[in-house]
């Protein structure tokens, strides 16, 4: 056993209203700069649609992630090293500027220097690509609400025709998505220069921009298409899991901003000598109970052991112990993968929606959070459990079954004690937890404070290779990156350093009311709330 540690994310999607603030704020953070105007390392699918990459999940088509081989062994969709060799200049197992969309502005300057005529000048748009003017066609938000035609959903394909008759009922829902930062990550698999790697204190998948040779094969690769192309620097990038602010325990940008608080983030411990059997299982319905079996019990003395001489810090075993991560996929059953049958096992987990189940039951007469009710209408969802278990496992409706039904009982089971009434311990027991394990699920998924949502302990010294402030400190740093140094980028000069403390005094901020900032005065990091020591020298009594 091999123990290790991996930062994992559960995103309740219950609670995702589709605002699109987590893509924003993640565009703003990372992506806001030349060369990567169609990336959204962060976005927001309306489900059903063609997602982003338009219809990224067809792997007939794009072939991403793993396949077994006729002995049953693994080997990369796309084909080995003899298929790369032979397409490594020229790869067609990758979407084009089409299939995301050609980023544009608008000719604003027509709207201030157009003469004086009887018609309203209008502000065309224009490539920010080549600086033509262009047709807008598609984009990264097209299926919006349904906005577009939801028929090449890949996943509504493979469902049942039923389930396709009933389309017009008009189900959907919302999907945010970000790298799955994967346990069996088929990008790192199939770099040729080697420069994606998964770091091996935390698990974060990051790309190593002195190594990359832009050949692209990583797009092709990763079947959640999170590897993006800039096309002025000729490098990939991805999401980075915010890892500056998670190595001082502050979450990552789209979960700080969510709105709906629909993100939690917290430590996994896993045992890295079981990925690949795991990942290699027959049948790939039996993925996701594969998977569940990587993951090793943090409270186990064994585990506990096994990672300490693995050099995994106490504090980090406590972070695993505490982790909201750990309790929705194991205490309370009701996280699970998105695409497990891609067999690169991801990290980045989903609650499914329950839907408007409520106010279906109560439209028709009968009381809409009542067990008996509610357990009934499991199968007759406006949203299909076929649509959703061929999202989260592989077809397999049963799980998704399960953990709507354990939704259920939490609404059902709450209410009665909201109401002031006696627990009904029969509604917790016919879903197989107790009533206490529903009152902490509630907990965790309505209540939770911030503190509980994100259970992040800090990086060690000796775990990465430094955390202080430096010119080559994030993989995105680079000529045309977040510093956007030298004649391609939009500013002159290195990027300004983020201290180490900024970041704490940052968490400080959004645990209390109340900011100790003595010591060292940083002004970017006072928000007008009081005087804190140092801001003013201190009066001499006295001259007074």
């Amino acid at each position: 056993m091999r123990v290790m540690a991996q930062l994992a994310m559960v995103m309740n999607l219950d609670k995702c209203i589709g605002c699109h603030t987590c893509s924003v704020t993640c565009k703003q953070a990372w992506t806001n700069r030349a060369g990567v105007e169609y990336v959204w390392f962060n976005n927001v699918e309306t489900r059903p649609g063609q997602g982003y990459p338009r219809t990224y999940q067809d792997q007939e088509r794009w072939k991403g992630g793993w396949e077994l081989n006729r002995r049953g062994r693994l080997r990369l969709k796309a084909g080995g090293r003899l298929r790369k060799l032979l397409t490594i200049f020229a790869n067609p197992l990758m979407p084009s500027i089409q299939d995301y969309y050609e980023p544009w502005t608008y000719d604003y300057d027509r709207l201030f220097s157009a003469p004086a005529t009887q018609d309203t000048p209008v502000a065309r748009p224009r490539s920010l690509i080549s600086g033509e003017p262009t047709k807008i066609t598609w984009s990264a938000n097209w299926d919006d609400n349904l906005a577009g035609d939801p028929s090449p959903d890949p996943v509504l394909r493979k469902v049942s025709d039923q389930v396709k008759l009933e389309f017009e009922r008009a189900f959907m829902f919302y999907l945010p998505r970000i790298c799955e930062h994967c346990l069996n990550p088929s990008c790192v698999a199939s770099c040729p220069s080697g420069a994606m790697y998964k770091r091996s204190e935390d698990g974060i998948v990051l790309v190593d921009q002195d190594r990359c040779r832009g050949w692209r094969m990583c797009v092709t690769g990763c079947p959640y298409k999170k590897v993006y192309f800039n096309h002025r620097t000729g490098k990939a990038e991805k999401c980075t899991m915010c890892y500056p602010r998670v190595e001082v325990g502050i979450p990552t940008v789209c979960s700080e901003t969510c709105v709906g608080r629909l993100r939690y983030l917290g430590l996994i411990l896993y045992d890295a000598d079981r990925v690949a059997e795991a990942a290699s299982v027959q049948d790939e319905k039996d993925l996701y109970e594969a998977q569940r079996g990587v993951m090793l019990d943090p409270h186990d003395p064994e585990v506990i052991a096994a990672a300490r001489a693995e050099g995994i810090p106490d504090d980090w075993l406590e972070a695993a112990r505490s982790s909201p991560i750990h309790k929705l996929i194991f205490e309370y059953g009701v996280a699970l993968p998105l695409h497990p049958e891609y067999r690169t096992m991801p990290m980045v987990w989903y609650i499914p929606p329950l839907s408007p189940v409520v106010d279906v039951l109560a439209g028709t007469g009968h009381d809409g959070e009542d067990a008996g009710n509610l357990f009934g209408a499991i199968d007759a969802l406006r949203i299909p459990i076929g649509y959703l278990a061929e999202l989260f496992t592989a077809g397999d409706p049963a799980p998704v079954r399960g953990v709507l039904q354990r939704l259920a009982a939490m609404r059902s089971y709450m209410r009665r004690l909201n109401l002031g009434q006696k627990a009904d311990e029969s509604i917790a027991t016919a879903v197989g937890m107790t009533g206490p394990q529903i009152e902490g699920m509630h907990r965790l998924l309505a209540l939770a404070p911030y503190a509980e949502r994100y259970v992040i302990p800090k990086a060690h010294a000796e775990q990465g290779r430094q955390l202080e402030e430096s010119a080559t400190g994030c993989s995105l740093d680079y000529d045309g990156g977040p510093g956007m140094a030298g004649p391609f980028g939009e500013a002159s000069g290195l990027p300004a350093p983020v201290a180490v403390e900024n970041f704490h005094a940052l968490r400080q901020r959004q645990e209390g009311d109340e900011h100790d900032l003595r010591g060292r005065v940083n002004l970017l990091n006072w928000d007008g709330k009081g005087t804190p020591e140092g801001l003013f020298p201190k009066r001499d009594q006295e001259s007074s």
